[in-house]
């Protein structure tokens, strides 16, 4: 490495300032549950009060498939 090229330890830290971690942002549903903000809760399926993933209904789906799976076998 060249002399030149070298930056001081002033230099070097001000550039890494930027490259700390944060924290989630997390928000409260209306339910009282805690997610990270802009996305659906992942309990519930809810997003800004409505349902917009059924997961009780994926999750009969994904029971009657892994039945039919051992029924196969």
């Amino acid at each position: 490495m060249v002399v030149r090229m070298r930056h001081n330890r002033g230099q070097t830290g001000s550039r890494r300032s930027h490259h700390k971690l944060t924290a989630p942002r997390l928000s409260k549903d209306q339910d009282g549950v805690v997610h990270i903000r802009h996305r659906m809760n992942p309990t519930t399926g809810k997003y800004r009060g409505r349902v917009v993933v059924d997961l009780a209904a994926k999750k009969t789906a994904k029971v009657a498939r892994q039945k039919a799976k051992a029924e196969q076998k």
